[in-house]
């Protein structure tokens, strides 16, 4: 492999490990109309990745001034964007995306651990792992949710907490990957070894290279390629 050492994988969900069907945008639009406002989707896209509370919480702070306001209304809206985005799992059959079940199985093989972690809570990634059997089948070694650190990304708590997990001191053994520009910020603020976005989620080649980073990838199968020095 590449990174030598390589002990952990820490991968985003939605959009990167599974195939992003515009489901996140439409129940942040759908949230924000049950709360009477609007907002583009250049706006909500430049978001992706966050923890969804403070996505609200920042959407907020540009409506009102006063603290416990700006709170209520985006726990408020919160609950609206939990409502859909929990409809939308329990209705929609979730699809991993190319290449992550091969990337999964060498990574195995080569005896590095797997991590997901998300922007979502922890009840949608339950019921996405589920829903996969990712959990039942040995899939994945770990999942940690945004609303189970003090902050989401792109702070480095959620890479730090699966570093935990699996007892490892040094970040330069883990590898972040992810398809949003706080995916990146997240690797690198947690000190990762290896930083990688995806081109096929949210974000454009073109969005993701202004950001540090140690390469760009099409798919994972293209970074598994790499990662493993295929042909």
């Amino acid at each position: 492999m590449r990174i030598q050492n390589l002990k952990l994988v820490v991968l985003d969900m939605s959009g990167t490990t599974i195939v992003d069907e515009n489901e996140v945008m439409d129940a942040f639009h759908q949230a924000l109309r049950d709360s009477g406002l609007q907002r583009s989707d250049e706006e909500m896209n430049a978001m992706m990745g966050w923890s969804k509370l403070e996505v609200f919480r920042r959407i907020w702070a540009q409506e009102l001034s006063n603290p416990e306001a700006i709170e209520a209304e985006a726990h408020l809206t919160f609950g609206f964007f939990n409502h859909h985005i929990d409809k939308y799992y329990a209705t929609h059959q979730v699809t991993p995306t190319e290449g992550c079940l091969d990337l999964f199985a060498a990574l195995r093989q080569a005896n590095v651990r797997i991590a997901l972690n998300t922007g979502f809570r922890r009840k949608i990634v339950d019921d996405i792992i589920n829903q996969l059997g990712w959990r039942r089948d040995g899939i994945i070694d770990f999942a940690i949710a945004s609303d189970e650190v003090p902050q989401g990304r792109p702070a480095p708590f959620m890479i730090q907490r699966a570093m935990k997990e699996f007892g490892l001191k040094d970040p330069k053994q883990v590898i972040k990957i992810g398809d949003t520009p706080v995916d990146l910020q997240e690797g690198r603020n947690a000190g990762c070894g290896g930083v990688f976005g995806l081109t096929n989620g949210t974000h454009r080649a073109e969005e993701l290279v202004p950001i540090d980073n140690d390469g760009l990838f099409s798919s994972l199968a293209d970074f598994q390629h790499w990662l493993f020095n295929l042909s």
